[in-house]
């Protein structure tokens, strides 16, 4: 199939690693359930909350790659030995995503020569925060016990490495940072070098962003991420679309997709998940962190102008919704005046269940679509009590049940960058 000449990009697997669920059918029971992974530091055997982090999160505290490789790949042992051997000593986002990777590779049924020529993107910037103050910190005390490792480690290409290594894919391969929207404009970027033809496979990761307390407590003492005042439960902190909303809840959680062009797929036989239809990013041409309605909007409506797709058209919007006062009010309006009177599409946000992921949200909110539309839902808000705009359509506080044949997923990030695709059954 092609696209106007162009070559069309299609889903052909995906992958997840989050505290939610680390596989696609545990995570689209949870998204159905309503069930969300937020919980306060110290419960069910998590550590405390370090200096300046939250009291709340959704956080992979536990993650073990030796119990994933167990769990997940119990009959390629081969494959295990080479994890294991490959990422064992990297830092957490190139651990995740090598395990979200091998995963997304296995569900499209990728072969090793599939992967000779693939691309591969890896979504984020500033991956492995944590990971930095830690030697920074053992250097001041213990010079001798840096690892001389650690000159790799550090670096988000680490991470490139680690997947290109374990997965076998040797085409061109990049990181691509855009903060909080990182994930969708992997995809978009990945998008294009398949339609482009310059790539018939390209594997998009987005690993697990670890940040350090003194990233944590800037968040926190701006006003960005919520506090609990003691009254709330952890999992009713994240309000999106709420007049009660107080700021997002961090979150931790790697994602992978692989996009091939319909012929690539069609030749192999593979399982179309969904066609990527279109795309748009859009730039408010400012610094800071205020969002832009105005931008945000240009956006959605570049991605359903690229899709040839009316707005009456969509039928389940994959809204950033992250809880913020001022970013949940400007997307709000932004969705009210791309989708005008004629409000057909459904929206809802992810990140009461799974935390706002950061770099990783975008892509971990886009498997959460590619799930739904398979299965004929749209998960509930179960936090949203009091909507902030009382015409914008949310999904409620339980799942719907119906078919989503044309899906909106929308991220955005500071500095201006706003993003967005549509997926199409």
């Amino acid at each position: 199939m092609t696209d106007g000449g162009r070559t069309e990009a299609v889903v052909t697997g995906a992958g997840v690693l989050h505290a939610l669920a680390d596989d696609l059918a545990g995570f689209a029971a949870a998204l159905r359930a309503g069930r969300s992974a937020v919980r306060a530091a110290g419960e069910r055997g998590e550590p405390g909350a370090p200096d300046g982090a939250p009291p709340a999160g959704a956080r992979l505290d536990h993650f073990s790659l030796a119990d994933w490789a167990a769990r997940l790949l119990p009959d390629d042992p081969g494959t295990v030995a080479r994890l294991r051997g490959v990422a064992g000593r990297a830092a957490l986002p190139a651990r995740t995503a090598a395990c979200a990777a091998l995963a997304a590779v296995r569900d499209a049924g990728l072969r090793a020569s599939d992967l000779d020529g693939a691309a591969l993107i890896v979504a984020g910037n500033n991956l492995a925060l944590s990971h930095q103050a830690e030697a920074v910190r053992t250097f001041a005390t213990r010079p001798g016990r840096l690892r001389p490792s650690y000159a790799l480690t550090h670096m988000d290409t680490d991470t490139v490495g680690v997947v290109s290594e374990v997965t076998g894919v040797n085409g061109e391969g990049w990181t691509a940072g855009a903060a909080s929207a990182s994930g969708t404009v992997a995809v978009i970027l990945g998008s294009r070098l398949v339609r482009s033809g310059e790539a018939p496979v390209c594997l998009v990761v987005a690993p697990a962003t670890e940040l350090s307390a003194v990233e944590l407590r800037a968040f926190r003492d701006s006003g960005a991420m919520a506090d609990t005042d003691g009254a709330a439960e952890p999992w009713r902190l994240c309000r999106p679309f709420d007049r009660r909303r107080r700021g997002f809840v961090y979150g931790q959680g790697a994602a992978a997709v692989v996009l091939e062009s319909a012929q690539h797929a069609g030749r192999r036989g593979a399982r179309v998940r969904a066609r990527v239809a279109g795309h748009g990013q859009r730039l408010d041409g400012r610094r800071g962190t205020a969002p832009d309605a105005l931008g945000q909007a240009a956006a959605l409506r570049a991605a359903l102008a690229h899709a040839g797709v009316a707005p009456r058209d969509v039928d389940y919007v994959n809204a950033h919704g992250t809880g913020s006062v001022a970013g949940d009010a400007a997307e709000a309006r932004a969705l009210l005046d791309v989708f005008g009177p004629d409000r057909h599409a459904l929206v809802n946000s992810t990140k009461p269940l799974l935390g706002h992921c950061l770099t990783s949200a975008g892509l971990l909110e886009l498997v959460a679509t590619l799930l739904q539309m398979r299965e004929g839902f749209r998960h509930g808000n179960p936090n949203t009590e009091q909507p902030l705009e009382e015409g914008l359509p949310l999904v409620g506080r339980t799942a719907v049940p119906g078919a989503v044949r044309t899906a909106l997923c929308h991220s955005v990030a500071f500095s201006g960058i706003n993003a967005a695709v549509v997926l199409r059954s």
